[in-house]
C-alpha cells in the first residue's frame, strides 16, 4: 500500500512511499511505522511495514488485558476507564499505537507503559517484560510487536487521570512528534533548549514551539531538511553550552 506521510505522520512531513501491510504474525526485515507519531521520514527511507486492522483489538479475561499492537492509546484509555481498569490513566493524550508506546516505553512523569505490562508477543515468540530491557524511553525488543498483555492490579483512578491530564495542558497544538528529546537527568530538555535560545526558533517552515521548546512544530509545508537541521542544531548548542548529550525521541528513517 502507498502512504502519503505528509498527511499520515503526526509531524506531516514526508513523501508518498510503499509500505507493506502485515496481516499475519511473521518476521519482517524492515522498519515498522505504527502510527508514525515519532517518525521523521527522509526522502530515501528503508523498507517499511504497518500492521493490518487485524491487530486492533482489546480483550480482558481473568485479570489479564490483551491489546493488539495496532490499537491506539486513545482506544486503550477509553476501554480502561469504561471497564474500571487501573494503570492506564496517563495514556489519555499520548498519540500512537500500543506497539509504538511499548517500543519507546512511553509515559508521563513517573508513569510508564511498561509498569503494568506482563508480557509481549512478537515475531520471535512471547517475552516477559523483564526480558525487554525497559528504561526511560527505551526498550530492547527483538522482532515485530503484535500483542501486549497487561496485569490489572487496581481500579481506574479518576483523580490521578485528572492530575496527569492537567500536566499536559502546556503542550502546544500543531503538527509535531510530541516531545522531540528525552529529558536528561540534569534538566528538562525544554529548559535546556530555552537556555540556548531555541524556544520559538525556526528553520524554514519548522520551529521549536514558543509555548514549549521541546516540541518541534511543522507550521505548514515543513520539510525533512528543516526538521533534521533543527534537531542537529539543538544537539550541538546544548552540548556546546552544557556538555549534555540530547537524545532524540524521534526515529529518523
Amino acid at each position: 500500500m502507498k502512504i502519503d506521510f505528509s498527511k499520515f505522520s503526526s509531524v506531516k512531513i514526508g513523501g508518498v512511499f510503499d509500505v507493506e501491510m502485515i496481516d499475519e504474525m511473521c518476521e519482517f526485515d524492515g522498519v515498522m511505522i505504527g502510527g508514525a507519531n515519532n517518525i521523521l521520514i527522509s526522502p530515501n527511507p528503508p523498507k517499511m511495514g504497518i500492521l493490518s486492522p487485524k491487530f486492533d483489538y482489546i480483550k480482558f479475561e481473568n485479570g489479564i488485558l490483551s491489546v493488539g499492537a495496532k490499537t491506539s492509546a486513545a482506544k486503550l484509555f477509553k476501554f480502561a476507564k469504561e471497564q474500571n481498569l487501573g494503570g492506564f490513566e496517563f495514556v489519555k493524550k499520548i498519540p500512537g499505537t500500543i506497539g509504538g508506546l511499548i517500543t519507546m516505553n512511553a509515559g508521563l512523569k513517573e508513569h510508564e507503559i511498561s509498569q503494568s505490562l506482563k508480557s509481549i508477543i512478537t515475531s520471535y515468540g512471547e517475552f516477559d517484560k523483564n526480558e525487554c530491557d525497559f528504561a526511560y524511553r527505551h526498550s530492547n525488543i527483538k522482532g515485530v510487536i503484535y500483542e501486549a498483555r497487561f496485569e490489572i492490579l487496581r481500579e481506574f483512578d479518576d483523580d490521578l487521570s485528572e492530575i496527569l491530564n492537567a500536566k499536559r495542558a502546556n503542550q502546544p497544538k500543531g503538527a509535531s512528534f510530541g516531545s522531540c528529546f528525552a529529558n536528561p537527568k540534569a534538566a528538562p530538555a525544554g529548559k535546556l533548549l530555552e537556555e540556548v535560545g531555541l524556544k520559538g526558533f525556526r528553520i524554514g517552515r519548522c520551529g521549536f514551539s514558543e509555548i514549549h521548546a521541546n516540541f518541534l512544530i511543522n507550521y505548514g509545508g515543513g520539510t525533512f531538511s528543516d526538521a533534521i537541521a533543527l534537531i542537529n542544531l539543538a544537539k550541538e548548542r546544548v552540548m556546546d553550552k552544557f556538555k549534555i548529550e540530547l537524545k532524540s525521541e524521534v526515529v529518523v528513517l
